[in-house]
């Protein structure tokens, strides 16, 4: 019986998380523009994304600006990680509560704080301002996903590396990288996925000459959900289906 109750919630647990998503896809081929109802199989919306520009060049910019702060932050973040677990400086511990505070801190004031930043500097908001704010964004919680992995590093490894000749920069790279590199990945990919669905902070930082696709999306569904938001959040939510399962087949063959 036990066990039974534990199937059952763990059926109602996923059918909360999911199927929203499955209902937002299954209507993405509904042949109907706003009715519920199911009018039958089609294509034609997703014909319909494609052909419009303005909503295909949002999603490349929100992609482009994706792919570049996640790396940024990924760069950056472990670069941190290594510096917070390996090293004992002044400021170590501020440095790191810093970072804790800025995973819990509200986006709206991460955003109302960026803006007054970049207003106090004079810079004109576009690219450059909402790159600099989702690095800001994604810096932390990869920081904390490598410390993590750290935290359980062998640093014998390191020691006999160095006892064979090896320098600082040949001990990271062929010890200490590959070992941590799945934890690099993840925060990669969380980066990734913070930076694709932000608005808030978005709202705050960018310019209307560099519009991404939340914003055009958020001003889109105000008048009314249509059939091609549901085709463009079906196509996004494979993609990342394909990039979770891509990261956990590297991992697996990594530790094969």
């Amino acid at each position: 019986m036990t066990r039974k109750l534990r199937a059952l919630w763990m059926v109602l647990v996923f059918a909360f998380l999911y199927l929203p998503i499955v209902v937002v896809i299954v209507y993405s081929f509904n042949d109907a523009t706003y009715s519920t109802a199911w009018r039958g199989f089609t294509w034609k919306w997703y014909e319909r994304l494609a052909a419009n520009g303005p909503l295909m060049d949002a999603a490349l910019r929100t992609l482009f600006v994706a792919v570049v702060s996640a790396t940024a932050a990924t760069a950056l973040g472990t670069l941190a990680a290594l510096a917070l677990n390996r090293y004992r400086f002044a400021g170590r511990k501020v440095l790191l509560g810093s970072i804790l505070v800025l995973t819990v801190s509200p986006d709206i004031v991460m955003g109302i704080s960026l803006l007054i930043f970049f207003v106090t500097l004079g810079a004109s908001l576009g690219f450059g301002t909402l790159l600099v704010s989702h690095i800001t964004l994604c810096l932390p919680f990869v920081t904390l996903t490598v410390l993590a992995r750290l935290a359980s590093f062998d640093e014998n490894l390191v020691e006999a590396a160095r006892d064979l000749g090896a320098s600082e920069w040949r001990a990271f790279r062929h010890v200490i990288l590959p070992l941590i590199l799945p934890a690099v990945g993840a925060g990669w990919l969380l980066s990734f996925t913070l930076s694709m669905d932000d608005v808030l902070i978005s709202f705050f930082v960018t310019g209307p000459s560099y519009e991404i696709l939340p914003l055009k999306i958020y001003s889109m569904v105000r008048l009314g959900v249509k059939p091609d938001i549901n085709a463009l959040s079906a196509i996004m939510f494979t993609l990342t289906v394909a990039c979770v399962l891509l990261a956990h087949a590297m991992t697996r063959t990594r530790r094969h």
